[in-house]
């Protein structure tokens, strides 16, 4: 498998200002290029770490999650990663080696390595070898439910789960499932969308789910409410609930993408 993952550094004194980062009042588009080196935060409790922060919550806009991309260089990472006990988190990692130290079990994830962490899980997190490692940390407050035990730590490897194709689209759009949609556990998914050269979700899905989109290989056009956008490998999208959404896939090899939804809870009511 072959994921982008942000390179830092700056542009030259002589590029134009022109570029493709846009913020509405429903979604937000963050291009890979504007990911460099002075946009990036150091975590406390974590060493040898930068974090491009790509989502947060924002009041009267995405409320659910944060989405951080860490880079993080030999002999970094963190014994205590998580301040907030309530809180779950995905780890995706897209280049290079770590050491996941999770439910009593240390296990080495490479590229494409996915683990799944319950909120107040103890878990460390360190770098193997002599390069550095960068991977996406996702986090949602859980919303536990009476009767419902919480979910359980897990490790995956994306080139182990078989993708799931969407119905009368002969594969051209499938869906990598981490956890069982079904499974009332989970409180969110964050799961990998593949489209073929010219799949299309044909019709603007509209619904409740907040989405964070992280495109891991290829390039698309992409219908987000009103604007059709290019989007490529390293652009983030952040979709506010109910932002109409569609997509064409550009070729020449497949488009790919991490994406954050909010699954499976009764609407909270003020």
């Amino acid at each position: 498998m072959d994921y982008h993952a942000p390179a830092g550094g700056l542009p030259p004194q002589s590029q134009l200002l022109t570029g493709r980062a846009v913020f509405t009042e429903a979604y937000a588009v963050i291009p890979r290029g504007v990911m460099t080196d002075i946009v990036t935060s150091t975590l406390p409790g974590w060493r040898g770490t930068r974090a491009w922060i790509l989502a947060r919550p924002l009041s009267g806009f995405a409320e659910t999650f944060a989405h951080a991309i860490c880079e993080v260089q030999p002999g970094g990472g963190s014994d205590r990663p998580e301040p907030d006990p309530g809180v779950e988190a995905v780890v995706f990692v897209v280049a290079g080696q770590v050491t996941l130290e999770l439910a009593g079990a240390a296990r080495a994830l490479g590229p494409g390595g996915y683990a799944y962490v319950p909120a107040g899980a103890e878990w460390k997190l360190a770098v193997m070898g002599d390069g550095p490692a960068t991977l996406h940390w996702i986090r949602k407050r859980y919303e536990p439910v009476e009767g419902i035990a919480a979910p359980k730590p897990f490790v995956a490897n994306d080139a182990d789960v078989d993708p799931v194709p969407m119905p009368d689209t002969d594969g051209a759009w499938a869906t990598t499932r981490f956890v069982d949609p079904g499974d009332l556990a989970h409180d969110m998914h964050v799961n990998i969308v593949t489209f073929q050269p010219g799949g299309v979700i044909p019709f603007a899905e509209t619904h409740v789910m907040e989405h964070g989109l992280y495109v891991l290989e290829g390039k698309a056009v992409y219908r987000l409410n009103r604007d059709w956008v290019e989007v490529e490998a390293g652009d983030y999208m952040w979709l506010r609930a109910f932002c109409p959404q569609a997509c064409y896939a550009g070729g020449p090899g497949p488009f790919r993408y991490l994406l954050y939804k909010d699954v499976n809870r009764h609407p909270r009511l003020p």
